[in-house]
């Protein structure tokens, strides 16, 4: 089975009946064709008074560069949630371009348990990641604009830093050299669309008014007398924000048995704060019992910064998180393998190995512990492959027990949908059953140091924290310029707990180098971007966008897993 047959063999239902399950009316929503929508931001206004359905956070462990089936997860619990009888919905990141053509393919879900339509969400979707790099482009637009027509506002050309965006990955464009005339040949870069400052404030404002204000705090350089200078000042939010008009309402589609899925915004998990809009789970948690949501990455990334970034702008309070795991990642991170996108796994990632497993295990305990000292509840997946030695799957599930999770299920919703996850989501709604004793990992109070520290220290088990000179530099400035009690974003590889893909399992004694702190004022938070960072991805030697083609004759779409 591949991931495109179970997506063309289902009929969806009309989008207008997935919003009557959510309870919309039908001025409360926004058709795109028949199977997507918008939901008008007016129907938070009408939903508000309710109270809140229990908010379930999807992460993982430290993947394979395969993945590891959280976004399959998320959508086959709500499915199960669904079929128990809770009315459920599942909010989502949409896909990225950049990965979509380069290592990752499409990023929908797979096999029974994935969002229709699959190649319109994939693609351009409602277009919503080309308003973003719009905006922003625009933002750079009147910036240089700015500096051709007499520079009022005295900034230094050299001091500029916002960026260039694009939705594509493209390593020619890490680093380009303006127009001499019109933009005093200076450096800039581009950044991909999802690592946007405006994508994350997109991701983070709660309506209209708060989005045009944190695009007016976006800081795009400084003065030569040293002071910040924000979009507000160049006179261009008002036109970022018309670009942004309809970006803003969330995106409604459904899963393939017809569970609602909300899919809005798209910030990476390792270089931005990794997790769908704040509007999408404010609209769904006053419309369903249940709301599953995915952050991405491991609870080192997505996790710790929906904890510590996300339920701080929203004010909501997770119930309990579910940790995905493999068997194939718990082995690579003891030692098995390598793996590689693109080639087969190699015989002691897929075959009995119980070495490697439980040598990769302190892996999966760390990422249990990072929940816990949240005051979560933990609930461990075990995504089942049909490779997987029965003995093994077991033994990962009591050992989940053992180390502090409330229940570990092994789930097979890739192959058997919703029914295949009915044991996972039957562990949710007992782990909801106990209260959360939710609470953020560090005070905003703290210095910017120790605020870094406390997140390399604790979520990673570093030993210390190297703050490279213009680090140094740009943390004492993030403080004199007043932005020092924002939270921490923090910008690492996926692949390790470290900053270092290389080191596996649970590391210890090593130190995380801090090579630049940027401040991002809009979205509300500070990136730490460690050694090896890129915000520009690169295309692999066989890029997936080789394989992806349009049928001439139908008409569709092919090769998008």
């Amino acid at each position: 089975m591949t991931d495109v047959d179970p997506s063309r063999s289902v009929r969806p239902q009309p989008i207008q009946a997935i919003a009557h399950a959510l309870g919309l009316s039908p001025e409360e929503v926004i058709p795109y064709g028949w199977l997507k929508a918008k939901i008008s931001l007016h129907a938070l206004d009408q939903v508000r008074s309710k109270p809140t359905g229990r908010y379930v956070l999807v992460t993982a462990m430290n993947p394979t560069p395969l993945g590891e089936g959280k976004t399959t997860t998320a959508i086959g619990l709500a499915m199960a949630l669904n079929q128990l009888g809770y009315r459920t919905a599942v909010t989502l990141r949409q896909p990225s371009l950049g990965p979509v053509f380069g290592v990752k393919g499409g990023g929908t879900g797979g096999g029974r348990a994935q969002l229709i339509p699959m190649e319109d969400i994939n693609l351009h979707f409602t277009g919503d990641a080309h308003a973003v790099a719009a905006a922003h482009n625009l933002l750079s637009a009147f910036l240089d604009n700015h500096l051709f027509h007499g520079n009022s506002l005295d900034l230094d050309p050299q001091g500029s830093f916002w960026p260039r965006a694009m939705g594509l990955g493209d390593r020619a464009l890490r680093e380009i050299r303006l127009s001499e005339e019109e933009a005093g040949g200076r450096s800039n870069r581009f950044v991909i669309t999802e690592a946007s400052e405006v994508m994350a404030v997109l991701a983070l404002a709660k309506d209209y008014h708060d989005l045009k204000a944190r695009l007016g705090r976006i800081v795009v350089g400084v003065t030569r007398s040293g002071a910040a200078v924000t979009a507000e000042q160049l006179g261009c939010v008002g036109s970022m924000a018309v670009l942004l008009k309809d970006a803003l309402a969330p995106n409604l589609v459904q899963t393939l048995e017809g569970t609602p899925a909300l899919v809005h915004t798209g910030p990476f998990g390792n270089i931005a704060h990794g997790n769908c809009s704040v509007l999408a789970d404010a609209i769904a948690l006053r419309c369903a019992d249940f709301v599953v949501t995915e952050a991405g990455f491991g609870s080192d990334l997505g996790a710790e910064k929906f904890f510590n970034i996300k339920c701080r702008a929203s004010g909501f309070k997770p119930d309990v998180a579910v940790v995905v795991a493999t068997l194939r990642a718990l082995k690579l991170q003891g030692g098995a393998g390598p793996a590689k996108a693109g080639a087969p796994l190699p015989p002691d990632l897929t075959g009995p190995n119980q070495d490697a497993l439980a040598k990769g295990f302190a892996n999966l305990n760390q990422h249990i512990a990072n929940v816990k000292r949240h005051g979560v509840p933990v609930v461990v997946a075990v995504n089942v492959f049909k490779e997987d030695p029965p003995a093994e799957l077991e033994w990962v599930r009591e050992q989940s027990i053992k180390a502090g999770a409330i229940e570990a299920a092994l789930s097979t919703h890739w192959a058997d949908g919703g029914r295949g996850a009915e044991h996972l989501a039957a562990a949710v709604v007992k782990a909801c059953e106990q209260p959360s004793q939710f609470r953020y990992l560090y005070d905003l109070s703290w210095p910017i140091r120790k605020k870094i520290e406390t997140i390399a220290t604790t979520m990673y088990g570093a030993d210390h924290v190297l703050f490279e000179p213009d680090a140094e530099r740009q943390m004492e400035r993030a403080e004199r310029w007043g932005f020092g009690a924002l939270p921490i974003c923090m910008a690492k590889t996926p692949f390790s707990l470290s900053h270092d893909p290389s080191l596996k399992g649970r590391p210890t004694n090593f130190t995380v180098p801090i090579k630049e702190l940027r401040i991002l004022a809009g979205a509300g938070f500070l990136t730490a971007v460690c050694s090896g960072i890129q915000l520009m991805p690169g295309l692999p030697k066989k890029p997936a966008g080789e394989r992806i083609d349009l049928d001439p004759a139908s008409g569709a779409v092919v090769g998008l897993f």
